[in-house]
């Protein structure tokens, strides 16, 4: 049920033979291209920023790298790991092939139109690839009545509205919809890794670990969690100041807090495909401690933004990547490269160059935001290294998919 693979091959065996499988599940062709737009959009960004270049990027340099980070590298990530999900969720076959290519290139096309392109032609491809993906995983579920998943999907229905009123505030059509589309955006994001951390982590932690472990979970946080979070996500954008919104960040970093305590075992530190979700979520709670902080002092809100995205967002979908990838590719998660521990090792240097040196070192804001954008292009660089490999060909085991 939840992407687990028992195959007792791992991550370091002969690769399979080298027929094409790129098409064959959307985790392949998804993951693939979210590792290789995860180097290319921040060498660009990096360009932008650091070196002063001035490409055309459509709303500005910031306002590009900010929803093509969310709306470009993320979406690809959920697009990828809901496209194979749902089919073991529900039984039922979600697009591969063709159609599956179509929904690529489309994603693709908005990628290439944010540079130069007309803005209505790059939304319209953008959220055609957003409305695609939509129809293909709600297909299933409302084929087998999974009404369960109806959280899951009303948030990738609110990801593409969002992406719509960002267009429309690019385009100068709405007032301030830029910035409601691009914080919207990883707010849902952040909401959708709540909920399936909620579900997936203490699973993975289990069964990783063995024995008689038990992790821990409570109702009442989880609903009193999402509840914040909602409440949390409309201050942000309306009254971002003042001690209600500290006081709803807090909140929230204490609910999470007890979340995580929940969630340690010792035993997560010897397998990386385990701590890197713990900690990815650890970022998530410190970006509510510090939104609190900012929400009262000096301390700049943007840190808090980067601890959940750089932090949060970046360590969970490069770790789950790496999981379902292995999984979906008939190889043992529980024996991955020693490889793995490096690239997220990297990852969660840069979230720490990105988010805290600049506390106790702000005279040094903009080297430190260089060497985060490179310990990120060094992660995915790994990461494509090690997996478009076994993403390009068949599983291992010989089974389909």
């Amino acid at each position: 049920m939840y992407l687990e693979c028992m195959s007792l091959q791992s991550i370091n065996e002969p690769a399979a033979p080298s027929r094409l499988a790129l098409w064959q599940l959307g985790f392949r062709p998804f993951f693939l291209a979210a590792g290789l737009f995860g180097v290319i959009s921040v060498a660009v960004w990096m360009a932008l920023y650091l070196f002063g270049r001035t490409p055309p990027v459509t709303a500005g340099a910031l306002g590009w790298h900010a929803h093509e980070m969310i709306y470009g590298y993320a979406m690809a990530v959920v697009a990828g790991f809901l496209l194979t999900a749902v089919r073991n969720w529900t039984g039922r076959p979600t697009v591969t092939g063709w159609p599956l290519m179509l929904l690529a290139l489309a994603w693709l096309a908005a990628r290439i139109l944010a540079f130069g392109g007309p803005l209505w032609l790059m939304a319209a491809a953008d959220l055609l690839f957003q409305a695609g993906v939509l129809v293909a995983i709600v297909r299933p579920v409302v084929a087998v009545r999974q009404w369960t998943q109806a959280g899951i999907l009303s948030k990738v229905l609110l990801l593409l509205v969002f992406n719509a009123v960002f267009y429309l505030g690019a385009g100068g059509w709405l007032a301030d919809g830029v910035r409601w589309g691009i914080y919207s955006g990883l707010y849902l994001l952040i909401a959708l890794i709540l909920v399936m951390g909620r579900r997936v982590i203490p699973f993975f932690i289990e069964r990783g670990i063995g024995g008689n472990v038990t992790v821990r979970n409570d109702s009442r946080v989880d609903i009193a969690g999402i509840a914040l979070f909602v409440i949390y996500w409309l201050m942000d954008l309306l009254y971002p100041k003042g001690w209600p919104m500290a006081l709803v960040a807090a909140a929230l970093f204490a609910l999470h807090l007890l979340r995580l305590v929940w969630w340690h075992k010792s035993g997560i530190w010897s397998r990386p495909l385990l701590w890197v979700l713990w900690l990815a979520y650890a970022w998530i709670v410190a970006g509510f401690g510090l939104r609190a902080v900012a929400a009262v002092a000096g301390i700049n809100p943007l840190l808090a933004l980067h601890a959940l995205s750089y932090g949060g967002l970046g360590m969970m979908t490069l770790g789950m990547m790496a999981r379902v990838s292995l999984g979906h590719t008939g190889r043992n998660i529980h024996e991955g490269s020693r490889w793995l521990g490096p690239m997220f090792g990297l990852l969660f240097a840069g979230a720490v160059a990105r988010v805290l040196l600049p506390i106790v070192m702000p005279e040094h804001y903009r080297l430190l935001i260089g060497v985060s954008q490179g310990l990120w292009m060094a992660a995915f660089a790994l990461f494509v290294i090690l997996y478009a490999p076994m993403l390009l060909r068949p599983r291992i085991d010989g089974q389909p998919g």
